[in-house]
Formats: structure tokens, sequence, C-alpha cells
């Protein structure tokens, strides 16, 4: 009986990772060569969380700061575009970049927009908000960012016990995009137990992407003698996704992290019929294809795929690259080429 592979469908790219890479991407594919040894574009952090496409996009000139700091202010004099990562930035960043006269790029991904503005919207209202996230993560600091006093991070179900709020205190749940509903489940029912009163948001938070990865990797999971998932460490829902895996595995087998097929260990694969394949949702693809002809280099020959949904969602370029009048005023000195983005 052939060794097969069964891979996850739908993996890697989402809808806000293409648009925030397609962001760079452009602006790299429009720019005129310079003189005065400027780079094309800043990148403010990782553009997404996956080192294989921050290289790349260095590799064609982007230069990426962890600090607007970082960038010399001859740049700024110059137009050079400053693109803000997928994650998020907070206004405290949106201040400074305006303060030192930057162009900015927002690639903030619309649905990490959508969780500023309902901060803003409860703050507004009057609530206080406990917010489910990972501590030091950029799309955590972004958020809390727009309203520290009164957005209140928690990370597990042990952190309910720390919180204090009197029963005449509106209180509202929100919570990081790429926490997974099974991931939340525990913290947000001990939330509503010490709380009774908690409001949770109009509508989850939770990003279509992480979900429909977790589910398709699930499924392959139950199929699988092991798992491996491509992606960064630094990238929650990649490793989340390796968690999910591990659980849907039930002692079967187990499920790994990679970043690419450099670091597939073959003893993982030591007795295994069937590896489910899946990858987080900033990891190109071609990535995934690598580690499939890795494993097929150990004879797992037989490619299957499991598809759960098929996703069509997509989010046009920031408007400051859609607009021809606001990208002549960002750069000034290449041609707007953008187009839409869709994956």
């Amino acid at each position: 009986m052939a060794k097969r592979i069964i891979l996850a469908n739908p993996r890697g790219f989402c809808a806000g990772v293409d648009r925030a890479i397609q962001s760079v991407q452009t602006i790299l594919n429009t720019a005129q060569s310079r003189e005065d040894g400027l780079p094309p574009v800043y990148v403010r952090r990782q553009i997404v969380h996956n080192k294989h496409v921050v290289d790349e996009l260095s590799r064609q000139g982007a230069v990426f700061v962890d600090e607007l700091s970082q960038i010399p202010p001859e740049a700024a004099a110059a137009g050079i575009p400053v693109v803000f990562s997928a994650h998020g930035v907070s206004p405290q960043v949106v201040k400074e970049a305006q303060e030192l006269g930057m162009s900015v790029v927002d690639a903030s991904c619309p649905l990490v927009s959508k969780v500023h503005r309902e901060v803003l919207r409860f703050v507004r209202e009057g609530y206080e908000i406990v917010y489910i996230g990972h501590r030091g993560h950029d799309e955590a600091v972004g958020v809390i960012g727009e309203s520290p006093e009164h957005v209140h991070l928690i990370e597990h179900e042990g952190d309910v016990d720390d919180l204090d709020f009197s029963s005449d205190t509106k209180l509202v749940l929100l919570t990081q995009t790429t926490l997974s509903v099974d991931e939340t489940a525990g913290t947000i029912a001990a939330l509503q137990r010490r709380f009774p009163w908690i409001e949770l948001p109009p509508s989850s938070d939770i990003c279509y992407a992480t979900s429909n990865r977790q589910a398709a990797v699930k499924l392959v999971a139950e199929q699988s003698d092991c798992v491996i998932i491509v992606g960064s460490a630094n990238s929650s829902n990649s490793v989340r996704l390796m968690e999910v895996a591990n659980e849907a595995l039930a002692g079967r087998g187990s499920a790994h992290r990679v970043d690419d097929a450099g670091e597939l260990d073959p003893a993982w694969l030591d007795g295994v019929q069937t590896v489910g394949v899946s990858s987080g949702a900033s990891v190109p693809d071609t990535l995934v294809q690598g580690l499939v002809e890795a494993l097929q280099g150990y004879g797992f020959t037989e490619v299957d795929s499991v598809t759960t949904i098929e996703e069509n969602m997509h989010f046009v370029l920031p408007a400051a690259l859609r607009k021809n009048s606001e990208f002549g005023l960002l750069t000034g000195y290449f041609a707007y080429k953008a187009t839409l983005v869709t994956i």
C-alpha cells in the first residue's frame, strides 16, 4: 500500500496577508531607480509573520525596521513610502509617522482594523473591554494601544481571576483575530461565570481564515498518522494549527511545525503511513510544495487533498495605492500600476 500525503484545503495565504504582501510588492514593482541611495520602501515590523516572505521582499529592496525612528529623516523628506504590517498599529505609531512627515501605506488587515474600530466605539459608549490575545503580539499591541486604560488583556482562563470589575461596570469581550473559537472557549466561559453581564461582540472577531484552516487541518489529522504544518515560529495561527492537529491526532501520532522542507526530521516519519500537511495564513504555497517534494523523496508518493470550504474573500489594496492622486503625492517617483488583490 502506497504511503500518502493529505493536503488540507484551505491553507496558506489569506486575503489580509495577500493584500499586505501585494502592497509592498506593488511599490517594489513600480519603483524607479534612485541616485540618493534610499530604498524604494520601508516596512515597519514583519509585513506578515513569515521569514521567507520577509527575506524575499528584502532581497527585492524593501527595508524592514522595528521602529519608525530607524528610518532616516531624508527618507521621509523624499516621500519614501512606509508600509504598516498586516497586524495593525496603535494610534501612537500613526501619530509618530505624522509627526515625522512620513508617507504611510497602511496594510493592516481589514479584519484587524474592524477590531480597532470596535474598541473606539465601545470606549465611547462607556465600556471596559476584556481582550483575549497574546501578550506582545503585534496585533494585540496595536489594539490595546487604541485605549490602554480601558482595554484589559488576558491570555488564558487563569487570568480571569486577576480581573476586578463591579457589577455596574459595562463590560464587553473582544479577541485577537488569529485565535480560534476552541482556543478561547474556556476563557470565555470563565469570564461569563465571573462576570455574567459581560457582552460578546455583535459578530465574531475570529477571522474566517483562522477558522477555515483549523477546520481543514482537524479533518486531515483525523485521517493521518502525523501532521506537518508549514509556518514560522512567531506566526500565531501556524502554531495553533499544530496544536489543533495534535489534538485531532488523539495520540496516534504527533504534529510538527517547520519553516520549510529543510527542517523536516526523517524520524517523524518512522512507521507513518499517512502524513497530513497544511500551512499558516502567511505561508507561500511554494514552501508547501517544497515539503511535499521532500516527503515524496521518503516514499510518500500518493497525494490527496481534503477541502472543507472554498474561499473567495478578497480585499482591495490600501487607498494610498488605489487612488492615482494619492499615490502620486505619496511617492512622486514611480508610476501607479496597482491592481486589485484576489486569492
